[in-house]
């Protein structure tokens, strides 16, 4: 059984274990929560959800997804054409997950913040409260340029190539921050190492953007 699935279940008492051929595990019910982040108001809602936890996990990422299509499929509302639920970037999320790898942790860290932000527009309109990213590539791009600390998109997908190979050998790679050196010779090397422990070197090959 995944960490903190006891926890969770006291905490979200609407959802349940639902039986599945699916690998992992699979919860199903009202994701109800409550939630006030500062110098916003508060918000009580709650939400049908499916969430998929993988074997892996917290390695890997459980996938959300709402069963009674209450966020509009506008293209606004960050809904991923399978249905998943986007709750942010891969690296983002595990990052926030490392905090807490449990399921209450996932639940308060990553889908909480989003269910919020939809109830937020859904109810006063404008944009998301929290950071938007754009759709697809480009958005999750962006926020790999802000957490490896980049200025183009480039610099952010070659640092995350070097992050699926062994490190003996992403350090004879130019770096990626412009610098002109190897990576082992670049103060850059220190940077990437955080992220090598949220995930395998197959997780970042797998995960491209």
């Amino acid at each position: 059984m995944p960490p903190g699935l006891t926890q969770f279940l006291s905490d979200y008492p609407g959802m349940s274990i639902h039986p599945s051929t699916y690998a992992g595990l699979e919860l199903r019910g009202t994701f109800a929560f409550s939630a006030q982040p500062p110098d916003r108001p508060l918000i009580t809602d709650s939400y049908s959800l499916a969430i998929r936890v993988p074997p892996t996990f917290p390695a890997a990422l459980p996938a959300v997804t709402e069963t009674d299509r209450r966020i509009p499929r506008d293209g606004r509302h960050h809904v991923n054409p399978d249905e998943t639920l986007c709750l942010g970037s891969p690296l983002r999320l595990l990052l926030s997950l490392s905090r807490r790898p449990d399921l209450p942790g996932f639940s308060e860290t990553c889908i909480v913040p989003y269910l919020y932000a939809v109830s937020h527009r859904l109810k006063f309109g404008g944009p998301f409260v929290f950071d938007e990213l754009d759709h697809g590539a480009p958005g999750v791009l962006r926020d790999y340029m802000e957490l490896f600390g980049l200025d183009y998109p480039q610099q952010a997908h070659s640092a995350w190539s070097l992050l699926g190979m062994k490190k003996r050998r992403a350090n004879k790679r130019s770096c990626p921050c412009g610098c002109d050196r190897r990576l082992g010779r670049c103060a850059f090397n220190h940077r990437l190492r955080p992220f090598r422990k949220l995930a395998s070197r197959s997780w970042f090959r797998a995960n491209t953007p």
